[in-house]
């Protein structure tokens, strides 16, 4: 088990919940890709930054956390949040994020993000 790649995990949450970007890009290497299955692919930190607070939401997302497993470079998390879509409002969601490091960073992010109506658990 490595804590550091763990700690390194539970920084960018803390920091997605606060929306504080210095604290989140602090965890990743500069060339990062983020992957948001069935939305789009950002590379590089400044492409990365500008998805952090998407235009389309407000405010900070609640992300609890389910369940955290880790594989050599590869941490995988998933768990359920909740957000503010500008024109829809309130939302649930489902999330599964899988994070790769190289060089003690973050080096990719491949988010599955399922919408959750209130029918579902």
């Amino acid at each position: 088990m490595n804590t550091t790649q763990r700690h390194l995990v539970a920084e960018y949450f803390d920091g997605f919940r606060a929306s504080d970007h210095p604290r989140i890009l602090a965890t990743l290497t500069e060339d990062v890709t983020w992957i948001i299955h069935g939305h789009r692919t950002t590379r590089g930190r400044d492409e990365f930054d500008g998805e952090i607070e998407n235009p389309a939401f407000t405010g900070s997302p609640t992300l609890d956390v389910r369940r955290v497993i880790e594989d050599g470079p590869v941490v995988v998390v998933t768990g359920e949040g909740r957000g503010t879509h500008v024109e829809q409002g309130p939302f649930r969601f489902a999330f599964n994020d899988l994070f790769t490091f190289r060089g003690g960073r973050i080096a990719q992010v491949e988010s599955y993000v399922v919408p959750l109506t209130d029918g579902q658990p």
